[in-house]
């Protein structure tokens, strides 16, 4: 059975940004499409009433999100970035407003209640002062804690952080202390090579190199093997030529030559008895009852 819904699959960008910047006039600073989303920058004073208006004249039912941004080159370094989705209209609209550090943003608990938490943490990382809003702490820091931790001039050393200790019982103060050391990433491709020593590598170019070698060292006459008188008697012998024929089986050539020596050596070992002649006792040749039948049969 086929389900039909009043929100499309895929929403159009198509004429919403005219109508929406028609509609809310002065208030809009600026607007673009970016990325496929439409985005409109609204003035501080009047982002309550511009959001009022897209909420119930437009449909933008939900408040998904309230982000910070930073940029410290500008005057108004901030940028507080609020998101919402249309339900009924299966379409997201991002409204932004720049704000200073002493300059405060008008609340927009009035309009959905959940922006009390997502105000908090904007103020909590970037410093970002909302006014109206009755309930402005700290909500991911810790108690106690200086300064604004995603703003981009914020310092990684030198403040301290709190945990609770099992040895003393209680919630303690310390230095902060990083896990990894402080990194910076210049995204270089891997083979075109940095212009600088990377971390390591600075003891092999302090490795001295091998000295080479100026004139070989070989053994040329007995006095110089260092082993001694037999040592060197040993060392003088000749070793035996192979012989011009025969063959052993992955040795060479030929069997090794003879050598002439004073000791007796054992020779083959005599024959213990002669065996008759059975004949065939297998294969093609043999035939059945040729051939000696063996004793006691």
């Amino acid at each position: 059975m086929t389900v039909l819904h009043s929100a499309p699959r895929f929403a159009s960008n198509e004429g919403v940004r005219e109508a929406l910047t028609g509609a809310l006039g002065a208030k809009v600073v600026a607007s673009k499409e970016d990325h496929g989303e439409i985005v409109l920058t609204v003035e501080r004073a009047e982002i309550e009433n511009a959001l009022r208006s897209l909420r119930d004249d437009f449909g933008y039912q939900q408040l998904m999100e309230i982000a910070g941004v930073d940029y410290p080159s500008r005057a108004e370094r901030f940028e507080v970035v609020y998101m919402l989705l249309s339900v009924t209209k299966n379409h997201r609209l991002l409204v932004k407003v720049c704000a200073a550090e002493n300059t405060p943003v008008p609340t927009v608990t009035t309009l959905w209640p959940v922006a009390g938490w997502l105000e908090r943490e904007v103020f909590d990382m970037y410093g970002v002062i909302f006014a109206g809003n009755n309930d402005l702490r700290r909500i991911l820091t810790d108690y106690g804690f200086e300064g604004h931790p995603f703003r981009k001039d914020f310092p990684l050393t030198g403040y301290t952080e709190l945990r609770y200790s099992e040895e003393d019982k209680r919630v303690v103060y310390e230095p902060v202390k990083l896990a990894q050391d402080l990194r910076s990433f210049d995204f270089m491709s891997p083979w075109e090579g940095a212009d600088y020593v990377l971390p390591g590598d600075e003891k092999a170019a302090e490795k001295p190199a091998t000295p080479p070698v100026e004139e070989k060292k070989v053994t040329e006459t007995k006095a110089d093997t260092g082993a001694g008188e037999k040592a060197n008697e040993k060392a003088a012998d000749k070793v035996a030529p192979a012989a011009p024929t025969g063959t052993v089986a992955g040795q060479g050539g030929g069997d090794p030559a003879p050598v002439t020596t004073d000791k007796a050596e054992p020779g083959a070992p005599e024959p213990t008895g002669d065996r008759p002649d059975r004949g065939a006792t297998g294969g093609s040749a043999a035939k059945e009852g040729s051939g000696s039948a063996p004793e006691g049969s």
